[in-house]
């Protein structure tokens, strides 16, 4: 029986298919539909920032998601899988009358709960900074002092596009497991690299692995259905 329709926004193809096993896993009976623009993550790694017309793209795309019905009946909440984005993704929330989730805020929130020391690994370079500035801005929020290591996995990503898969979550287990050091947490900045997961526990033993699809798609499933949940968000301690 579905409980709900979700829209999945990606600005990479190789994020739908971790988003879409992670509703598989923790929440099935969601309806899942998906919109990828493929183009923003070109024009973002192009400009290297975020201006106004790429914002306004943003709240194009929310817009469109909110307004469908069909399965699930209208759009109850909006997922954004694409991590290099999140100031515009902010200003689509504000305008959204439906719960809509960046990507990482909620393995942010829950790795907060774990530790202070973070390893940070992303495979898309634009979002290095952000992510960064993101995590350290929740943590203010929650009044907790943190150290963050950043650490961009050089030649994952295009592996990944060019069909090799074990290449990816091979770079991604040696880079991770380099730098991993005394890390309290790990987290694994983009939705395609969850794949690697078991490949980095392996090199990182103890410390716990963070991914970003499941921890959103856990927080997605209780903000539905939340009294004034149009501008919930997922905070440390939540």
């Amino acid at each position: 029986m579905t409980e709900a329709r979700i829209a999945l926004i990606h600005a990479l193809e190789e994020s739908v298919a971790p988003a879409r096993a992670a509703f598989a896993e923790v929440w099935p009976e969601a309806y899942c539909f998906d919109l990828l623009e493929t183009s923003l993550a070109v024009d973002r790694a192009e400009a290297g920032r975020i201006d106004k017309a790429m914002t306004e793209r943003f709240r194009a795309l929310a817009d469109y998601a909110a307004s469908t019905s069909g399965s699930g009946g209208r759009t109850a909440a909006i997922l954004f899988t694409c991590s290099a984005f999140g100031p515009a993704i902010e200003a689509a929330k504000a305008s959204t009358p439906i719960p809509v989730l960046r990507p990482n805020e909620a393995a942010f929130s829950e790795a907060l709960e774990l530790g202070s020391r973070f390893l940070l690994g992303v495979t898309f370079g634009p979002s290095q900074a952000s992510l960064k500035a993101e995590l350290e801005a929740m943590a203010r929020l929650a009044g907790k002092s943190i150290e963050v290591e950043t650490v961009l996995i050089e030649g994952a990503l295009a592996a990944l596009k060019a069909g090799d898969g074990e290449r990816h979550d091979a770079l991604a287990a040696e880079c991770i497991g380099q730098h991993a050091g005394e890390a309290d947490v790990v987290i694994l900045g983009q939705f395609s690299l969850a794949r690697a997961r078991p490949a980095i526990e392996g090199r990182v033993g103890p410390i716990p692995v963070i991914t970003t699809p499941h921890s959103a798609v856990r927080a997605i499933r209780g903000l539905v259905g939340k009294p004034g949940s149009h501008s919930a968000s997922v905070t440390a301690g939540a």
